[in-house]
C-alpha cells in the first residue's frame, strides 16, 4: 500500500516555508511518481538546468526530468537551505544541498545491486504564482559535486 502524500498546496506554511516547499515538492514527486505535485513546482515557462544540460518550458521540463526519475526508485535529501526573500515580495532565491539515491526500478533490497549516489548543489529563482498562490521554480540549477556508481541507471537505462 502507497503512503498518503501530502496535498500539493499547505496553506499553514509561511512564505519562508512554502518557498522551500517548492523545492520539496519537486523531489518528493519525483520519489513518488506524483506528476501533478511535479507540475506545481515549476512556473510554465521555467528553465531547468541540470549541469549544464538546459531544459525550458513546463512540457519539456516533465519530459526530461520526470519521465525519466520518476520511474526509478530514487530518495531525495534536502538540506543546508538558505532562503533569500524581502517580507511582502513575490520572488524569491534559494539554495540548498541534496542527495540524492537512485536505483533501476523494483531494485534497491538486494546487497549488491547497482545504485548511483549523488551529491548535488541547488540554486532556484522562485516567484509566487498568481492563480493557485504556490511558489514556484522559474529557474532551476542543478551542479553535481560527485557521483558514485552507475550514471547510467539516472537516465533510466
Amino acid at each position: 500500500m502507497a503512503l498518503p502524500i501530502l496535498p500539493t498546496a499547505l496553506p499553514s506554511l509561511g512564505d519562508r516555508d512554502a518557498i522551500i516547499d517548492s523545492l520539496y515538492r519537486g523531489v518528493i514527486s519525483l520519489d513518488t511518481g506524483d506528476e501533478a505535485t511535479f507540475l506545481s513546482a515549476f512556473t510554465d515557462d521555467a528553465v531547468v538546468d541540470i549541469n549544464g544540460t538546459l531544459l525550458k518550458g513546463l512540457p519539456t521540463i516533465r519530459g526530461g526530468m520526470f519521465e525519466t526519475i520518476s520511474k526509478i526508485n530514487t530518495t531525495h535529501f534536502i538540506t543546508n537551505v538558505r532562503v533569500d526573500h524581502e517580507p511582502g515580495e513575490s520572488t524569491a532565491k534559494v539554495t540548498a544541498h541534496a542527495l540524492a539515491q537512485h536505483f533501476r526500478s523494483g531494485q534497491g533490497f538486494g546487497p549488491d545491486e547497482a545504485n548511483l549516489l549523488t551529491g548535488s548543489l541547488y540554486y532556484s529563482e522562485v516567484v509566487k504564482g498568481d492563480s493557485d498562490g504556490l511558489w514556484k521554480a522559474k529557474l532551476f540549477q542543478m551542479r553535481t559535486s560527485w557521483a558514485q556508481g552507475d550514471r547510467a541507471i539516472a537516465q533510466g537505462k
